[in-house]
């Protein structure tokens, strides 16, 4: 039985071609990759979804590797810099679904004019873009339980409900739609 290929041999068979040798880097490296993102990240899925974001970057980017016998360090920063992304991500979307929720009526009181305008400005959207916004600032949702609903990619959701937003805050009138 011989001793199993050191990182730099897998990087460089990988850079030749061999797709098998990346694959033995992944399963070398992704539990530990996941099991770090997960102590980052507020969902499990989201975790793990930025672990094979990871990967796919560093897939594209081994070519860049200077260091292949550093590849579980490289293939770890690649990992950090997706946290890091995502959560800048997340806090502008908490502040755009902060500043929205600021635009609505104080009030809970029955208003008729504005419950009949916003009716109107949410059929003027996708059926998509309408539920997803629906879901996540009529009824309070994260995006990822909004995802699982409507059975759509996360980021699929996160874009309709900013772009739905932004069209009903121009179809209303109010504010610009924008961070």
């Amino acid at each position: 039985m011989s001793a199993p290929p050191t990182d730099a041999a897998l990087v460089a068979a990988a850079r030749s071609g061999d797709d098998r040798a990346y694959a033995r880097i992944v399963d070398r490296y992704q539990g530990a990759i996941r099991a770090f993102l997960r102590r980052l990240c507020p969902y499990e899925s989201d975790a793990d979804d930025l672990a094979q974001e990871a990967f796919l970057a560093g897939w594209t980017e081994l070519r860049g590797l200077r260091e292949p016998e550093r590849l579980k360090s490289w293939l770890f920063a690649i990992a950090w810099r997706k946290a890091k992304g995502q959560a800048r991500t997340m806090a502008r979307t908490r502040q755009r679904d902060h500043d929205w929720q600021a635009m609505r009526p104080d009030s809970t009181d029955p208003q008729p004019d504005r419950a009949l305008a916003l009716q109107q400005a949410l059929a003027q959207l996708v059926p998509e873009q309408r539920a997803a916004v629906s879901l996540c600032l009529g009824e309070g949702w994260s995006h990822a339980d909004a995802a699982n609903v409507l059975a759509l990619p996360l980021g699929t959701v996160k874009s309709h409900v900013l772009r739905g937003r932004a069209r009903l805050a121009q179809i209303l009138g109010v504010g610009d739609g924008q961070d």
